[in-house]
């Protein structure tokens, strides 16, 4: 990787933090008016840990679109790509997500799936307070996962 794109990737990375930091602050919004009895404050968070899940696979495909951007099996190419990013590619670029970021982010696809595909099924509040306190959990993680990544390839080009 070269300076010049080493320089466009990091940029666009903070932008994408940015904006998941921002759908950070209306997640915690949602979950300060979240009432179990209340079924638009659970749509309203529930769509918001979507959001969040959306935002990261988009900080994902944008080190995938950098560096390797082949992700052959369709039908599975969200786990694909969740996966892919947790592994170093040697002589390619460092993992991105580490072991927590990967397991947490992992759970939070899954419920997204079931946001998407199940029309008919009542939001749980439990669920939603699970899969809440992940959120939270990944947030510290992930920021801590890209500086590291960022490091690590900022020391590949000056060792190059």
């Amino acid at each position: 990787m070269d300076r010049a794109t080493f320089v466009l990737l990091k940029s666009d990375l903070q932008d994408q933090m940015a904006l998941i930091e921002a759908v950070y602050e209306t997640l915690e919004k949602r979950a300060a008016r979240l009432q179990p009895d209340d079924e638009a404050s659970l749509e309203s968070l529930a769509y918001q840990l979507h959001n969040l899940y959306n935002a990261v696979e988009d900080l994902l495909k944008l080190v995938a679109a950098c560096f390797e951007n082949q992700i052959t099996d369709v039908a599975r190419w969200h786990v694909a790509l969740l996966r892919r990013m947790q592994h170093e590619i040697p002589g390619v670029r460092p993992a991105l997500l580490s072991e927590d970021s990967y397991r947490l982010l992992n759970t939070l696809r899954g419920f997204r799936h079931f946001f998407r595909h199940a029309y008919a099924v009542p939001l749980d509040y439990d669920q939603l307070r699970v899969n809440l306190e992940r959120a939270r959990q990944l947030r510290p993680v992930l920021r801590q996962d890209v500086q590291r990544f960022l490091r690590q390839l900022e020391k590949a080009i000056r060792e190059e």
